[in-house]
């Protein structure tokens, strides 16, 4: 009870910002559905590259295709937009012009605080009750007890290296923080304020004194110290990556020896045949990580197709096919004996049902004012702060 009041005092804290201090009362409230009727015959979604392949109108790679056997069931023919980062989908949403989106945890609550998206009636999702228990009612898509959506799959944001540069194994993100690495001018990091995050989970480990005990919930003088971090990063900073592509080509063109990234660049190098190859690990300090939700907008023009989107996207054939081809952890253990049969050990790879694992990874998820981590005699900096602090870290 007591996490769901601080993700509730969260909540009005956000909606607080988006109606510029008028209060959550004028926040939009949507209906939960009660049933699920016949396609409308069309699907518009925003989803991060690589969720949506194949079909009518998904993103289109060779020997991959997820989409079309979805359209031919339902009748429902999918158009995606790629999203940039979290902020992008955010605002695209706002337009009304998209059914669904996979929001990351930094986008969900500013979607939900903004009336954007409606709370789900999972009883009218059957491929739910399957999913991995670690999955389901977490801080970031739950609000009082009421779901807002279905996972998608899971992963940890991984430490990548280039082995022929980086020769000594990394086992901490020192590598990439720290003044004296040995990799200047070659170390990449993620171009997007929640990265501030990455930096205060290695202060939560490196500098106790700071009393940082949750990666998203930084008072001023929390914030300011992971701020002092990432100055001192950018020193070592060849570029930073904004989309899975700038890092992909950066590493594969040599600007690039090591970073944070996800699982999916590591597999999309090593799977192109060229000269580079990679290596990724999980630093003994732990990781932020994501696990996105598949939401439905309060404005969907195409609510049954959507709903059926989400049933289908955590069927076990579907989500073995876009998490083996992203590269990360199935939902259920259907998804992973379907996954098995394309990547043999990619359930254990990735850590599907290790719960053991994802304790020290810390899914993305939105700063507030309303301190994430419990605190009441403070105020915590919110997601304008922690993007006031990133525009200030790296000029841009």
């Amino acid at each position: 009870m007591r996490k769901q009041m601080l993700v509730l005092g969260a909540i009005a804290a956000i909606a607080v910002s988006a109606c510029g201090g008028g209060g959550s009362a004028g926040t939009p409230k949507p209906s939960v559905r009660t049933a699920v009727g016949d396609g409308e015959g069309a699907l518009n979604l925003v989803a991060w590259s690589g969720y949506v392949v194949g079909g009518t109108g998904g993103e289109q790679v060779e020997g991959y295709d997820w989409v079309t056997p979805f359209e031919q069931a339902s009748g429902c023919k999918v158009t995606v937009k790629v999203g940039l980062d979290s902020s992008n989908m955010v605002q695209l949403m706002k337009t009304g012009e998209y059914d669904g989106v996979s929001a990351s945890g930094d986008a969900t609550l500013r979607l939900i605080a903004g009336g954007d998206v409606s709370p789900v009636n999972l009883d009218l999702i059957p491929n739910y009750k399957d999913v991995f228990e670690g999955l389901k009612n977490q801080p970031y898509n739950t609000v009082d007890g009421q779901s807002y959506g279905v996972p998608h799959g899971r992963g940890a944001n991984v430490l990548m290296y280039n082995p022929a540069v980086v020769t000594t194994p990394p086992d901490s993100w020192s590598a990439v923080f720290e003044a004296d690495s040995p990799y200047k001018g070659k170390v990449t990091a993620y171009n997007y304020a929640i990265y501030i995050a990455d930096a205060a989970l290695y202060l939560m480990k490196t500098k106790p004194d700071l009393k940082i005990t949750n990666p998203y919930s930084l008072d001023e003088t929390q914030l300011a110290a992971a701020v002092d971090l990432l100055k001192q990063q950018k020193t070592l900073v060849s570029k930073y990556w904004g989309t899975a592509q700038e890092e992909i080509d950066g590493f594969a063109n040599g600007d690039m020896a090591i970073g944070t990234a996800w699982q999916y660049q590591a597999n999309t190098i090593n799977a192109a045949g060229g000269d580079v190859k990679v290596e990724a690990t999980k630093p003994k300090e732990g990781a932020t990580g994501w696990s996105d939700t598949w939401m439905i907008s309060s404005k969907a023009k195409h609510p049954n197709c959507m709903y059926k989107w989400m049933d289908y996207i955590i069927s076990p054939k579907a989500n073995a096919d876009v998490t083996v081809y992203f590269g990360e952890a199935p939902v259920s253990e259907a998804a992973c004996a379907e996954a098995e049969k394309q990547s043999p050990g990619h359930c254990d790879t990735f850590h599907a049902n290790d719960e053991t694992y994802f304790k020290d990874v810390w899914y993305w998820n939105t700063p507030t004012v309303t301190c994430l981590d419990g605190r009441t005699d403070v105020k915590c900096t919110d997601f304008d702060a922690w993007t006031k602090a990133w525009t200030d870290v790296t000029g841009s």
